[in-house]
């Protein structure tokens, strides 16, 4: 399954135009995180900044990276 997902990922970046190493890949988007505040009864997420290739890659799959700071229900 893994390998799968892999193959589809290389295929989408090849079509964007990009060639990244696997290992950047996957550090860029562990580097990725988010961590959720709680005060005065509101609930905000706050993300990292995106850094490397990890803005490309979702570029690349289609999928919008969440906005830096965003109230949750």
């Amino acid at each position: 399954m893994t390998l799968v997902i892999r193959k589809e990922l290389d295929r989408r970046l090849a079509i964007a135009g990009h060639c990244f190493e696997w290992a950047d890949i996957k550090q860029d988007l562990n580097a990725l995180q988010e961590i959720t505040i709680e005060d005065r009864g509101k609930t905000l997420v706050i993300r990292s900044e995106c850094h490397g290739t990890c803005g490309r890659v979702f570029q690349a799959i289609g999928v919008a990276i969440p906005p830096t700071i965003r109230e949750v229900a």
